[in-house]
């Protein structure tokens, strides 16, 4: 049976260690809250093979959810290079958001062209709480954008960032997910079979670090 997509692009992000699993020696977050798993997407970039397989799947993604798409736009810093490969694939328009407004020149927020009632796709990473993303989406908005919705590379599924992207009206589609990574490690020896439980307790409940005791 052919692999999802879901299931190859997870498995080239453990491939290339772009998401790395450690439930036995959690990460800290910047936010304070032990991790057992850490995601670099930028790894994807130095990855000729994977980087060909998420970047024509973002095209793919973008193709069959937002056919109506006029223009890309990356989130920065780490959505940039992904949005450029894709919309080269696609043959589309491209900018990107900055995370807040330079203090020179122009001032810009929204770097390349944006004309009012264009068709937007967002193009993020990573999405975990979602604030950063649903940052972009309103700077585009309040330029006078359309923004269709975001896809993404990976999204952990918590609870908080759905229930963000919901009540700021934004569609998210992304290639993989903690779910899918979590079994793909399991079936290749990354982490015990023991341990998808717990991957899943964090994604529910991430303030929750019951799960780093190891009983599922």
């Amino acid at each position: 049976m052919e692999k999802s997509m879901e299931r190859r692009v997870a498995e080239g992000l453990l491939s290339i260690r772009a998401v790395f699993l450690r439930p036995e020696e959690p990460f800290t977050w910047a936010s304070g809250i032990k991790s057992p798993i850490y995601c670099d997407n930028r790894l994807i970039l130095t990855a000729p093979e994977v980087r060909e397989l998420v970047e024509s799947a973002i095209a793919d993604t973008v193709r069959e959810r937002y056919p109506a798409a006029d223009v890309l736009m990356g989130t920065a810093t780490a959505g940039i290079a992904h949005a450029a490969i894709a919309a080269h694939l696609l043959g589309m328009p491209m900018g990107y958001v900055r995370s807040g407004a330079k203090d020179h020149g122009r001032q810009n927020r929204i770097e390349g062209k944006l004309l009012p009632g264009q068709k937007v796709v967002v193009v993020e990473d990573l999405i975990s709480t979602g604030g950063s993303v649903i940052d972009a989406a309103e700077a585009l908005r309040e330029a006078g954008a359309d923004v269709l919705g975001i896809v993404s590379i990976f999204t952990y599924g918590m609870k908080k960032g759905l229930d963000r992207l919901a009540a700021a009206g934004l569609a998210n589609h992304s290639l993989t997910n903690l779910d899918a990574v979590a079994a793909a490690a399991a079936d290749e020896g990354y982490i015990r079979p023991e341990d998808v439980a717990r991957l899943l307790r964090f994604r529910d409940d991430p303030s929750d670090e019951s799960w780093i005791g190891g009983n599922a």
